[in-house]
């Protein structure tokens, strides 16, 4: 297969939490084949770095916008403004979260509500708010991160005894998002879209790995015995975004070194 079918020249990609740990990988991989790159969050200082940084070093076309996945009017003004200078977003990728919580019996409503509204109800805002012009444009890409706790369960005991907590709202959103990106592939592939979602394993960032027995905890859970490196979610990025996957819809591909297959 020739690296032409990755390239994703003249196609427009909009990611959410682009300059975040693993969202700084996705977006130098789509720079790297040349897309038209639009990095939104609400970090706009954080993406105006990476944005320069990126043209640096491959020269394809990168711009900032402000954008909060937890407001609807924020979410739909920053999507009207990018069809208005481009007329397209062929490709979304749906990275941005937020949570809340703790353990279960001490979550309050309002957390537990706050936790889904950073996962699940953030995406459903991108996801409508861009859906209409791929309608209208007979194509689209649109990729879920959701996570393999959207597919098992964690294993508590390796969160006792120190400051990490994987909250049952987390887990919760991230299966809506795996549910909610078939539905999506199921009701709108008729107009040459696409919906899939990956599911990371274990990504702990830089401050996490601080922590030496907790890391060697999750790697004993890994077949592969190590935890996840940001780059390792480059070739599924490249992949799901270009046209390498055009008959690859409503899938779930598990990025995990293995944690979902015992």
């Amino acid at each position: 297969m020739s690296k032409s079918i990755f390239d994703l020249s003249g196609k427009v990609v909009l990611i959410t939490g682009g300059s975040s740990y693993l969202g700084s990988a996705m977006s130098e991989i789509l720079s790297e084949l040349n897309s038209t790159l639009i990095l939104a969050s609400r970090n706009y200082h954080k993406n105006l770095e990476l944005e320069q940084s990126l043209k640096n070093r491959y020269g394809n076309q990168v711009e900032t916008v402000k954008l909060d996945i937890s407001d609807y009017a924020t979410v739909n003004q920053a999507v009207e403004n990018i069809l208005k200078k481009y007329k397209k977003i062929d490709v979304l990728i749906n990275n941005s979260c937020y949570g809340a919580g703790a353990e279960l019996l001490n979550m309050s409503e309002e957390e537990w509500i706050k936790g889904l509204d950073g996962s699940i109800n953030g995406v459903f805002r991108l996801t409508k708010a861009v859906l209409d012009s791929m309608i209208k444009n007979k194509y689209g890409r649109i990729i879920n991160i959701a996570s393999m706790y959207g597919l098992v369960a964690p294993d508590v005991s390796i969160y006792e005894g120190n400051d990490f907590y994987n909250p049952a709202n987390y887990g919760a959103g991230k299966a809506g998002i795996i549910q909610f990106t078939r539905y999506v592939a199921a009701a709108y592939g008729k107009y040459g879209i696409t919906c899939n979602a990956i599911s990371p394993g274990p990504f702990p960032d830089p401050k996490v790995q601080g922590n030496k027995k907790f890391i060697n905890n999750l790697e004993k859970r890994v077949p592969l015995g190590r935890i996840g490196k940001p780059e390792d979610l480059k070739g599924v990025i490249a992949l799901l975004a270009s046209d390498a996957s055009a008959f690859i819809n409503g899938a779930n591909i598990s990025v995990d070194g293995g944690w979902t297959a015992w």
